[in-house]
């Protein structure tokens, strides 16, 4: 017999990871089960969560007092008490979370002679390098590019989009070698790369457009022969990184390549505009033998200190994702100040930490404690189980621990109470699961 150990955050209190006592194990009753778990069906395993080491999230931690630096980086990545993130992300240059356009080379230098990453070690690397003590590991980082420098490009600026001028590719390629080895030099190993931040989108900041066939190109022709030739052939390389809209078609065109393929780990998506989840199952179901990772998501349009909904749209896409085979989860900025940035161009959004670095004083939003309610429990190594549900407006999943503990999320969006019983290699337990809610029920 399992133990078990619940707990819930829910709005009527705003008490976050309250633990809910007097939960028992009954023998299998003739009472109707809702909800079913079969550990013995297990599909994807889980890689694990993180943020990304923007500029912007550097710079804010940088400017509070020690205490509260401890505070933020403890929150996240101590796995005791935190949310244990393993994943990181960092942007090739400038994003639109920098503190201003920046590249590592002059302009023109086509060989790359003076690259250097020198502005990083200001404010990134020790905020990744602070993360990573505390995590006493070393963490999972994927770096992304938002442009290439002006020079490179048809539009000849790191904004509102424009392309790679072709005669560059070979010198982009060898762009993403010095970086990743430049990284390797200051102590932080890339696991992987994404061959374009948001490929299809022209926007006001960093951006540069691909299409499909473009990117597929790229990568079969410069950036994965070019990864192996330099002794990278071991990073992943994923492509799209970008919303699940047109996941598939785009998708489809690069894995349906063989020999772009070869040099693809997976498949990268964001959040914004759709919540088609049922995408990545397509793209899962048509590769098989390839990854899922979510590499992005967040709250636009500025903070939203003690919204409730924001957590709860972390929520509803974690467990959309999770059950169409995604096997990791990426957030934004790890911590933004309280207009929401900084941001070269004014495009301010929310984080799980907001920072009020005039006041020295740190807030954590809902979205903090909706994602310690997988972070937690769902650790590397999980492997997701089947399940079956008759609960009504009630979004659930489940995982199997590397230790054989199961854990398993429920989210309640709606502005009723539920009520469930869980069945369990052949025993039950009853469970509350009130309005505005999320519930997390650990079997030992």
């Amino acid at each position: 017999m399992r133990n078990i150990t619940v707990f819930q955050t829910k709005k009527e209190t705003g008490r976050p990871w309250e633990r809910v006592n007097n939960i028992e194990w009954k023998r299998k009753s003739d009472k109707v089960v809702s909800l079913k778990l079969f550990p013995e069906k297990q599909h994807q395993e889980w890689l694990g969560f993180g943020g990304a080491f923007t500029e912007a999230a550097a710079f804010n931690w940088s400017q509070l007092s020690e205490a509260n630096k401890d505070a933020i980086i403890s929150a996240y990545f101590n796995k005791k008490t935190g949310l244990g993130y393993n994943l990181g992300r960092t942007a090739i240059h400038s994003s639109d979370f920098a503190l201003g356009n920046y590249t590592y080379v002059e302009d023109g230098d086509v060989n790359l002679d003076s690259f250097n990453i020198e502005r990083e070690q200001k404010y990134v690397l020790p905020f990744i390098k602070a993360a990573e003590s505390e995590a006493n590991e070393t963490l999972t980082i994927l770096a992304s590019p938002w442009s290439p420098p002006a020079w490179m490009k048809t539009n000849g600026e790191m904004n509102h989009g424009g392309k790679l001028i072709e005669k560059y590719r070979e010198a982009w390629a060898n762009y993403y070698v010095k970086y990743i080895k430049a990284m390797e030099a200051e102590g932080i190993p890339i696991w992987g790369i994404s061959v374009q931040n948001e490929p299809e989108a022209t926007q006001v900041w960093d951006s540069c457009i691909y299409t499909a066939e473009e990117e597929r190109d790229f990568v079969k022709n410069f950036l994965g022969p070019i990864m192996e030739k330099n002794g990278l052939g071991d990073k992943k390389i994923i492509i799209w990184d970008h919303n699940r809209d047109v996941i598939v078609e785009r998708a489809t065109i690069v894995l349906s390549d063989p020999e772009a393929a070869k040099y693809v780990w997976g498949t990268g998506n964001h959040w914004y505009v759709s919540e088609e989840f049922e995408n990545l199952s397509k793209v899962h179901e048509a590769f098989p033998d390839k990854h899922l990772l979510f590499t992005e998501g967040c709250i636009e349009g500025g903070v939203k200190l003690g919204a409730w909904h924001t957590g709860e749209r972390y929520a509803r896409n974690i467990i959309g994702d999770m059950n169409n085979w995604l096997e990791g989860f990426i957030d934004w900025n790890l911590v933004l100040d309280i207009q929401g940035g900084p941001n070269h161009v004014g495009n301010y959004c929310d984080a799980p930490i907001i920072a009020d670095t005039e006041k020295d004083e740190v807030h954590f939003n809902s979205s903090y404690y909706y994602i310690g309610h997988f972070s937690k429990f769902i650790k590397p190594g999980a492997k997701r189980i089947a399940h079956e549900t008759e609960l009504a407006d009630v979004s659930l999943v489940a995982f199997r621990n590397e230790d054989e503990s199961i854990a398993v999320v429920l989210l309640n969006e709606t502005e009723a109470n539920k009520e469930t019983s869980i069945e369990l290699e052949g025993e039950g337990m009853d469970l509350a699961i009130p309005a505005r809610s999320i519930t997390t029920v650990v079997f030992n």
